[in-house]
């Protein structure tokens, strides 16, 4: 079975697996045409973090998919000569790292090559697909921006104008670059590792690289070939903890994924079940649990390789125990809470930690979802992102090099400042949940600082209200933005909560009566996040969902 953000992207997973495949060469091809049929929000030359189940080892593996900043970076001069911003533009760039999170993955874990995988990639990108609502909207929004930079608009606005719904939509470029990276495994010699390999340096050392270089020289940029010659992801351990009887796995603190177990850890102490679902003492009780995480988050998270992440503490029993005591049933905190106190620690972050706002707010349009499961009960997650409105598409690659630095900080003080070599907070953190012998379930969403909150109550649906998959995902959700948006410039709405409208008056007014500032999302929106996954049970059966809030799709056999 495979779910993803878009159908075709679900479509080309499915066919990976009917034609052999596991489930990571099968997430891989999906999460790689997100890269195509979504390039307005996912980028080839963007994020890709995984995290993968592998049934026969009995095993948990999670990779990076994450740039860091290129070996010029100086955050003073963000500070003097951008007046503590990041720009939009290369000046927010951090190396690309889908490429690499793919080929390592197939090299690793997989089972077929790079070029098997990304056929059905290639094809969206050179023959086209039908331009999309999602991606219609996306680039209406975003339209300006667009128009900044000549190559972007020759692609997302042809003859000025946005594509109609219904409109083929080809990215030639986009296409040419993908198959000149399957062309150089094809071409190489050795073992399929050996050749998966060489699609990888094609990216980083071969005319991919070359263009990039060019492109940042010629336009005040930072990157050079050297510093995309270096790069290599990392395959790591994720962060996994036991909450309501699953093993909840998510990737280290460079993102933001172990707040998804900081909020898990919070509501394992409440009896949910008893409050009723989306009762107003439900929704009040997640929503101060996701603000006391959240404090955390902007505290102590950033790049474990610059920063001692105290992420044991933070989900410690006596710590989760001393926090739960913050949640008020009859008051909302006004705000974002206090920070936990960790005892010994100093790390960044120790000063000021606030940033300011540094011009008009504006909405960030990026990230999708996959994952997949095999019929050997492996499974995959992946949250691919990058959008191509604030960072310019590389003239002749069809791509951006990630424009991930805008989850940086210009602030010396903060966990995640900007910094050589330093990897931003992402925000985008697939998940996987494990029940021994029981249950296996990949899931994820889009959303900004919005996933966690929407992975959590998906889950709580599914594993506390016993409700259906596809029923636990169409389920009205809310969202807390009381957190600094993880995104430039880092914006808060102190008190705010959103909740979808289909949340009865009733329970809106207690909310607001508890001190909540209650604001109305829209039925079934793209704000409140588009999650899918794959529920597989203890005789193997695969129960799959997709967020109708998106062009999502799912497919299984």
């Amino acid at each position: 079975m495979c779910s993803a953000g878009h159908y075709l992207a679900a479509r080309a997973g499915f066919e990976i697996l009917e034609a052999g495949g596991n489930a990571i060469d099968a997430g891989v091809a999906a999460g790689m045409s997100l890269a195509v049929l979504q390039s307005d929000i996912v980028n080839v030359g963007g994020v890709a973090p995984m995290i993968l189940y592998l049934a026969d080892r009995d095993e948990v593996k999670s990779i990076s998919g994450l740039g860091w900043w290129p070996k010029a970076t100086d955050i003073n001069m963000f500070i003097s000569a951008n007046g503590g911003a990041i720009p939009h533009g290369v000046l927010r760039s951090v190396i690309p790292a889908a490429p690499g999170a793919w080929t390592a993955a197939l090299s690793e874990f997989g089972t077929m090559t790079f070029a098997e995988v990304a056929e059905a990639p290639i094809k969206y990108a050179r023959d086209g697909f039908a331009m999309h609502p999602t991606m219609h909207d996306t680039l209406q929004n975003t339209k300006d921006n667009l128009m900044r930079w000549p190559q972007t608009a020759e692609i997302y606005l042809p003859g000025g104008q946005i594509p109609e719904v219904g409109d083929n939509f080809v990215q030639s470029d986009l296409g040419k670059t993908l198959q000149y990276l399957a062309d150089e495994e094809t071409a190489a010699n050795g073992t399929r590792e050996d050749k998966i390999e060489a699609a990888r340096k094609a990216f980083y050392e071969g005319d991919p690289a070359q263009a990039i270089a060019k492109y940042h020289k010629d336009n005040d940029g930072l990157m050079t070939a050297d510093d995309l010659k270096e790069f290599r992801v990392e395959i790591e351990d994720p962060i996994s903890r036991n909450y309501f009887g699953f093993d909840i796995y998510t990737c280290q603190p460079w993102c933001q994924g172990p707040v998804l177990l900081q909020i898990m850890s919070l509501l394992d102490g409440f009896d949910l079940k008893g409050m009723e679902h989306n009762s107003a003492d439900y929704i009040h009780t997640m929503a101060e649990c996701i603000k006391l995480s959240f404090a955390d988050r902007e505290r102590y998270y950033g790049d474990p390789r610059f920063v001692d992440v105290p992420i044991d503490y933070l989900l410690s029993d006596e710590y989760v125990a001393e926090r739960r005591k913050l949640v008020d049933m009859a008051k909302a905190y006004p705000g974002m809470p206090p920070f936990g106190q960790v005892p010994g620690y100093d790390g960044p972050g120790s000063g000021p930690a606030s940033a300011a706002v540094h011009g008009p707010v504006e909405h960030s349009y990026d990230t999708s979802y996959a994952c997949a499961v095999d019929k050997d009960g492996n499974a995959f997650s992946i949250t691919p992102s990058d959008n191509s409105s604030q960072t310019p598409i590389i003239p002749g690659l069809g791509c951006v090099a990630s424009g991930r630095g805008s989850q940086n900080w210009a602030v010396p003080e903060h966990a995640s400042c900007i910094a050589p070599g330093k990897r931003p907070r992402l925000t985008p953190n697939p998940a996987l949940a494990i029940k021994k012998g029981e249950v296996t379930m990949p899931f994820g969403t889009p959303g900004g600082d919005v996933q966690c909150q929407a992975m959590t109550q998906a889950f709580l649906n599914v594993n506390v209200f016993g409700m259906e998959m596809q029923e636990a995902i169409e389920a009205p959700r809310f969202a807390s933005y009381s957190q600094p948006n993880s995104f430039e410039p880092h914006e808060s709405d102190p008190g705010k909560i959103k909740v979808e409208s289909r949340v009865s008056q009733a329970v809106r007014d207690d909310l607001a009566s508890r001190g909540h500032v209650v604001e109305d999302f829209p039925e079934l929106t793209r704000a409140a996040g588009a999650v899918c996954a794959i529920y597989r049970d203890e005789k193997a059966r695969l129960f799959g969902a997709a967020d109708p809030r998106r062009q999502s799709g799912m497919l299984g056999w």
